[in-house]
């Protein structure tokens, strides 16, 4: 009994109950497949007969191999080698060790997973049962040999099977989640297999190897992964404190293939490189669009104050029925001296033809005005498009917490926030590209979309409240900038074009290509 007292022998023990326990599962999952063909009463008692007549198939075949490993007469010599019958066992153990090794790795490394059938018809408690037998013939070898391969006293192996199986029994469930949950555990004990049947290999042509080597290096990638699954575990924590919408938004991205040029290009004859040619740059930006656009602000979005077209009742009839002609808007804001003073909404036809009737536009309740819808700037875009779809039509007006009219939003103003711009035709493109790798910009272009353009993200961040690129400029200068001053961010420069009445108007930006540095000679 001194052996109970060698820390090697607990060591083996433990490593040895490890490794049945994982090598079980694939028995385990097979069973629970096979039981679950049974009515729902039977199935736990046909799981625990399965558990069980493993149990006794590994013991029954323990005793069986550690008398078979004590044949040590030579049957027969090749050259300088001479086998004996413990040398044949350990040899075709260890090559079966290394084969179903390698299989099972294989089958991993693919992404084959076993699968329940969906039958719903319920077998007969003998046939399961007489299938799980064969089952435990199976997959019993392999753990068997382990043990053989893995410690030198029958009375260790023993132990190991019956506490690894007694484990399975009474915590059966628990272990298939955490299993299936850590795919990495299975792949390094299936590394373990395949070290454990190189050295019966090694053994079976007469080299031993001590097992002390094989505790070590267990005991040390066993550490290993248990660091690496600390590690991954905070990962998902610092992962799960990102809002769940912006985690799925960047997953939906990066299967799109959504790729900031500031990150290393894949190679062009890669997988990943032919399936991002499955997308077009305009379909990723559109599915971005989509999937920002409820983080988004209402004034990012809207059409500002100072791009809003209106009528001015103090206006005279005929010059507001010039302006009405000479708008391609199919409605406007009709307002009394400023825009804050609304009096209505009105269909440019409508305007138009009570101007024609009655030389004004009629403001009674029976005239072509309709009372404006006005929404706050702080509601969400969400908000907004709720309140768009119940308009009827009518475009929505924006406004601060002191009543002044910051913009106008419209439909269109949605789309153009998912698709790009659509410009009026009194309008041209805030993004004007000017040859490769330049841009001229307006000042009022929106950031979201410059980002996409630009292929970028170090323009719009959480804790900013301007929406435009002359509200960023503004942000980076500190002051107004005048015309011709620059600055470089990210590997792009923005210089000012055009300040007028204390705004900046157009700015020209330009990608500044990489120094490569000379090859020396």
């Amino acid at each position: 009994m001194e052996w109970l007292f060698d820390p090697t022998i607990w060591v083996g023990l433990l490593t040895l109950v490890l490794l049945e326990i994982v090598l079980g599962i694939d028995n385990l999952i097979f069973i629970a497949i096979l039981a679950d063909k049974l009515p729902p009463h039977q199935r736990d008692k046909a799981r625990l007969i399965g558990l069980s007549l493993a149990m006794a198939m590994r013991l029954g075949l323990l005793t069986i191999m550690s008398w078979l490993v004590t044949l040590t007469t030579p049957l027969f010599s090749l050259g300088s080698f001479s086998f004996s019958g413990r040398d044949l066992i350990l040899l075709v153990g260890g090559l079966f060790l290394l084969f179903k090794a390698t299989v099972e790795l294989h089958e991993r490394l693919e992404g084959v997973v076993h699968t329940q059938s969906q039958s719903k018809v319920y077998a007969s408690f003998a046939a399961v049962v007489a299938q799980i037998v064969v089952l435990d013939a199976v997959f019993s070898l392999d753990a068997v040999i382990t043990a053989v391969g893995m410690v030198d006293h029958l009375g260790v192996m023993m132990a190991a099977v019956i506490i690894s199986i007694g484990v399975m029994i009474v915590a059966s469930k628990p272990l298939t989640r955490f299993v299936n949950a850590h795919p990495t555990v299975v792949v390094l004990c299936l590394s373990f297999l395949l070290m454990i049947g190189l050295s019966l290999v090694a053994e079976g042509l007469g080299f031993h190897i001590p097992k002390g080597y094989l505790y070590a290096a267990i005991g040390f990638s066993i550490l290993i992964e248990t660091l690496n699954q600390f590690a991954r575990r905070n990962f998902l924590k610092n992962e799960a404190r990102l809002p769940f919408r912006e985690r799925t938004a960047d997953s939906v991205l990066r299967l799109l293939g959504n790729r900031k040029r500031t990150e290393p290009a894949a190679d062009a004859d890669s997988e990943q490189a032919k399936q991002e040619e499955v997308f077009a740059v305009e379909e990723r930006n559109m599915v971005s669009g989509v999937l920002t656009l409820a983080d988004r602000s209402i004034r990012s979005i809207m059409t500002p104050r100072s791009d809003m077209s209106w009528v001015n009742l103090e206006h005279a009839p005929g010059d507001i029925l010039q302006q009405l002609h000479a708008t391609p808007h199919n409605q406007l804001p009709v307002c009394r001296g400023e825009i804050d003073n609304v009096i209505g909404i009105g269909r440019t036809k409508d305007l138009i033809g009570s101007l024609i009737l009655r030389q004004d536009i009629d403001t009674s309740d029976a005239g072509p005005l309709k009372k404006p819808i006005i929404l706050p700037e702080t509601a969400g875009v969400l908000r907004a498009m709720d309140t768009l779809k119940r308009a009827r039509g009518q475009l929505v007006l924006v406004s601060d917490e002191y009543g002044t009219v910051q913009g106008l939003l419209t439909p269109v103003d949605i789309l153009e926030a998912i698709a790009g711009e659509f410009p009026d035709e009194d309008e041209q493109l805030a993004i004007r590209p000017q040859g490769p790798g330049l841009w001229e910009v307006d000042g009022a272009a929106d950031l979201h979309l410059l980002e996409q353009v630009l292929e970028t993200d170090a323009l719009v961040t959480d804790t900013t409240d301007y929406t435009s690129l002359a509200g960023f400029l503004l942000a980076r200068f500190e002051t107004l900038p005048a015309a011709g001053e620059a600055l470089e961010l990210d590997g792009l420069r923005f210089e000012i074009l055009a300040v007028e009445d204390r705004r900046i108007v157009k700015v020209a930006i330009r990608r500044i290509e990489p120094i490569t540095e000379a090859p020396h000679l």
